[in-house]
């Protein structure tokens, strides 16, 4: 009878403490489902709904018209093909670019911190502040810093900002601005821990610099680049705040990527139904992308 009562310990003391881990789990838990989950069913059943705020007298259950619309509505496809362009653009210039500082600063010896800390001065600044940076000082026309420079350069003025085909790029400058030292920092720190030895042995085995950097450096910190990559993806594909100080999206709908375009649907048109719409396939296909990313990482 002793054995059983003091094998019948172990399990309701393992009890209790299952219960007091779910009574400190619970308040989080239930937070996170209020913060989280719940705003997402609450899109969900909008974008199931005729909510039209400048046509209330339509409102009612639509099902799938919302979604079935997009195939007709040109803006959806045209602010679709602006995000791929926007997230592969600014996510290939942010590797390079940021690849490419990491390797140059790896081999100065001294100063590696002040460059740290300089590179993390972007990355802290609020999208609002970068995107008001970048349109009065950096791309307004006459008294901007590039137009200064294009002037010197005898290239001319640019309405940076205002010309239809050069708005998109200027968007891309800047996030890859912004952003691009955070894949310089993930990168630089993979790149001082890979091993010496591995380099020294292909140098004995006659294997030049692209050599070592193709068959030795790429495969090392591929992982690395795969979370930067995902990271920078998911990123650029909800960007909001610096378009929307820069251009608002404009001029007209040159720079309206799909997160714009579903705000202006809803905050702008009042049309929140469809604006519901498009942010549920925003969500789809970030979901969907950082999916297939996430296989990516699995080693060959």
């Amino acid at each position: 009878m002793g054995n059983a009562q003091s094998g019948n310990a172990p399990r309701t003391l393992a009890a209790q403490e299952r219960r007091f881990a779910l009574a400190l789990l619970a308040p989080a838990l239930v937070l996170l489902l209020a913060i989280t989950t719940a705003p997402l069913v609450y899109l969900l059943w909008n974008s199931l709904q005729h909510l039209d705020m400048s046509m209330p007298w339509l409102a009612g259950f639509a099902g799938l018209d919302n979604y079935t619309k997009m195939g007709g509505d040109p803006r959806f496809w045209n602010s679709l093909w602006l995000t791929v362009i926007y997230t592969s653009s600014t996510v290939a210039l942010q590797i390079v670019v940021g690849l490419s500082l990491a390797l140059l600063v790896l081999r100065i010896p001294k100063g590696q911190g002040i460059l740290r800390v300089g590179a993390i001065l972007p990355i802290v600044l609020a999208p609002v502040v970068v995107g008001l940076f970048w349109r009065t000082l950096v791309l307004a026309p006459d008294v901007g810093l590039v137009d200064l420079v294009t002037r010197a350069l005898g290239l001319g003025s640019y309405n940076w900002l205002g010309d239809p085909r050069m708005a998109l790029i200027s968007v891309i400058a800047i996030h890859t601005w912004q952003w691009t030292p955070f894949a310089f920092l993930v990168l630089l720190a993979t790149l001082s821990t890979l091993p010496e030895d591995i380099y020294e042995a292909a140098r004995l085995d006659r294997a030049g610099p692209w050599q070592r950097f193709v068959y030795i450096t790429l495969p090392l910190i591929r992982p690395a680049i795969v979370v930067v990559v995902i990271m920078r993806m998911m990123t650029a594909l909800s960007a909001f705040a610096a378009i929307f100080a820069a251009t608002g999206g404009g001029p007209g709908s040159a720079t309206e990527i799909l997160n714009l375009y579903a705000y202006r649907t809803s905050f702008t048109e009042l049309n929140i139904g469809y604006g519901s719409a498009l942010a549920v396939v925003l969500m789809i296909v970030t979901l969907i992308i950082s999916y297939c990313m996430f296989r990516l990482r699995r080693p060959r």
